[in-house]
């Protein structure tokens, strides 16, 4: 099996297997990020989309979740919505 180099979580990870956004970004995103991470960044993603009540085809909305995106998987920032708290169970 075909492994990657994640930035987070070092050699012989599962890469995704597709490239996951267009352009540049995308082919640095399949490079160098492995699917765990891929799966935690779209927690993320969905995450900000709800608490924001963003809007995937608005472009401002998609412009600041593809800056978060970056901020997440690359310099590992978190992500999580400002404010944000998990409910009580």
């Amino acid at each position: 099996m075909k492994t990657i180099n994640c930035i987070k979580y070092g050699a012989d990870q599962e890469p995704i297997p597709y490239t996951p956004y267009p352009g540049d970004l995308g082919q640095r995103i399949h490079q160098n990020v492995s699917l765990k991470l891929w799966q935690e960044w779209l927690a993320q993603q969905t995450m900000i989309i709800n608490e924001n009540h963003f809007s995937p085809i608005d472009p401002d909305h998609r412009k600041i979740i593809e800056q978060k995106m970056v901020e997440f998987l690359f310099e590992g920032k978190d992500a999580k919505p400002q404010g944000y708290a998990p409910e009580d169970d």
